[in-house]
């Protein structure tokens, strides 16, 4: 039901089904994470290029892949040495603090050095969480849906393959993982389909506040989550 709701999610704002997944996936499996969600990130761009591949955001992308190289690599150190908990409650905290500070500015200037720094964090917490939209959706808030949702299709797309690449070298990818994200395929397909009418929805002029209360929401219950877990 995670998986479905957040490829739903995803397929209307471009981001979220890490958000949306992640937290409940950790706490049902903690041993299946991040390494079962990334098995669904690779796989739901796919379905995202196959309508808007057009609009992907080619320069943008190739700044944003630049700084996610490094990122991916502390990401796979923070998998190895830090407690899921602490990665957590690392992650929604952050994501908050930049939904507070974008939220109040009038844009996120879109640039190299903007879109190299989103993907250098994105890489740290897609790697070590399997969350890695909320920087590279709040930079492109302000594009237009489809040009969000294409562009962050082929750089989920890209960062779920090197993620999984990395997971497997530093032995944190267990057989068991995969076949679960396999399974999730699944829901994930079926929650995509059924996102067309929120496409259409939020590309009527919706698209920066869902990013913004998608990225707060999924924050807030992730570090809600965390603190559950701990105090149990």
């Amino acid at each position: 039901m995670a998986v479905f709701v957040g490829a739903i999610v995803q397929g209307g704002v471009g981001f979220g089904l890490g958000l949306v997944a992640a937290p409940v996936l950790t706490m049902l499996g903690p041993d299946l994470m991040p390494g079962a969600i990334q098995v669904v990130n690779v796989t739901l761009p796919l379905f995202t290029l196959a309508a808007e591949w057009r609009m992907v955001d080619w320069r943008g992308l190739g700044f944003a892949v630049l700084g996610r190289l490094p990122g991916s690599v502390i990401g796979a150190v923070i998998v190895v040495y830090v407690s899921a908990y602490t990665r957590g409650v690392f992650v929604a905290v952050m994501v908050l603090v930049a939904v507070a500070l974008t939220a109040r500015a009038l844009s996120v200037p879109r640039n190299g050095l903007t879109l190299s720094s989103a993907g250098f964090v994105s890489g740290i917490t897609g790697t070590a969480t399997g969350i890695g939209g909320p920087p590279m959706g709040l930079v492109y808030q302000h594009a237009k849906g489809p040009q969000i949702r294409a562009t962050l299709a082929m750089f989920f797309f890209l960062s779920a393959a090197q993620s999984l690449v990395i997971l497997a070298v530093v032995d944190e990818l267990p057989a068991r993982a995969l076949t679960t994200g396999a399974v999730l395929i699944v829901p994930m397909v079926l929650g995509f389909l059924v996102s067309g009418p929120l496409r259409r929805y939020l590309d009527g002029g919706k698209v920066r506040k869902a990013v913004l209360v998608v990225a707060a929401a999924s924050a807030v219950a992730l570090l809600v989550q965390n603190v559950i877990a701990q105090l149990t």
